[in-house]
């Protein structure tokens, strides 16, 4: 039985959007229960078989600043869901919250895995193979250094061979050419300990990639800073949604385009769905002691049960231990490139 803890009270829409979810996500899972964490009024109407509600006084909100949500806020929805996995009532958590607190309190609680310094949030977009890149960081750490950015080619690579089978995923580091020479000091000095890792066979590191890359799906993860990888976060579901409302512009201008878009709404409708992000939802938080998941704050019913379903498959797949024999394996590697740091 996989247990996941939910912080029913996160992101934009709350518990009008996280119960359902929760509740077509035990009905698909009969191997999967939940621990439903939120404000006594907001989940007196929610009850399942599988299902323990677990009744908080406080919220984190979006705007909470984040001395805030660690210090006064101990009976969040939040802070009380990562509680479970920290006292092992709950293999993951999720939570649609705000993402610098759930950072927070998640590093505070669970701490760190020996040998990283800073965890980091790694998800997927969409590319062209139909499939999905996988980024890191998203958003955790703007300031990276090139170890930071090794220790993130490696808890990526832990990631997506869970998810994707590959026990040797490619890993490409983003830069503003391919050409070794290009970028500033640090994703240079990064990209030599790719190269190394790369060597010693601890990473499939396939070299330097551009922003496009991503999109196309040259390498299977991509490791960059947090402000850039925000950006390109931000940039795919912007691209999603423009489409979205192009298609509708489209069915209402006139006649001949309503013709026309219907004759390939087909075509259309599939590639709007491809590259959808509601399917690709669900950040994990690589580097903790226990695994959390972050879902986008805007996420409707069917974007946060994909959210469930990467947590239920990385606590299924043993997500922790294989990000620890890896960061294990590599150790010897980490532990150079601190001290040259």
């Amino acid at each position: 039985m996989i247990t996941i803890a939910v912080d029913c009270m996160g992101g934009d829409h709350g518990p009008e959007v996280t119960l359902p979810a929760c509740r077509e996500f035990l009905d698909r899972h009969p191997d999967a229960a939940l621990v439903v964490v939120g404000l006594a009024d907001a989940l007196k109407s929610f009850s399942h078989p599988r299902a323990t509600v677990v009744v908080t006084t406080e919220v984190v909100t979006m705007d909470d600043a984040l001395e805030v949500a660690l210090r006064k806020k101990k009976d969040s929805s939040m802070r009380v869901a990562i509680q479970q996995v920290k006292d092992g009532a709950a293999q993951a958590a999720v939570s649609a919250g705000n993402t610098g607190a759930l950072m927070a309190i998640s590093r505070y609680i669970l701490k760190t895995l020996d040998g990283i310094e800073r965890p980091a949030i790694a998800g997927q977009i969409p590319n062209a193979k139909g499939g999905a890149t996988t980024v890191l960081d998203l958003g955790a750490n703007v300031d990276c250094s090139a170890e930071h950015l090794l220790q993130f080619a490696v808890m990526g690579s832990a990631l997506v061979s869970v998810l994707s089978g590959d026990e040797s995923p490619s890993v490409g580091l983003l830069n503003i050419g391919e050409e070794v020479i290009k970028g500033n000091e640090v994703i240079k000095k990064a990209g030599e300990l790719l190269r190394t890792a790369a060597k010693t066979g601890d990473l499939n590191f396939v070299g330097n990639v551009e922003g496009n890359d991503i999109f196309k799906g040259t390498a299977a993860i991509v490791v960059c800073d947090g402000f850039v990888g925000n950006v390109a976060l931000k940039t795919s579901e912007g691209l999603a949604s423009m489409f979205g409302t192009f298609l509708k512009a489209e069915f209402s201008r006139n006649i001949l385009t309503k013709m026309a878009a219907i004759a390939a709404y087909s075509v259309l409708n599939a590639f709007k769905n491809r590259f959808d992000h509601r399917r690709y939802n669900g950040a994990a938080l690589l580097g903790l002691r226990g695994l959390v998941f972050k879902s986008h704050g805007s996420a409707d019913s069917l974007s946060f049960g994909n959210a469930l379903n990467r947590a239920y498959d990385a606590a299924r797949n043993n997500l922790l231990d294989r990000v620890q024999v890896r960061i294990a394996k590599a150790a010897p590697l980490l532990a150079v490139a601190d001290a040259e740091a």
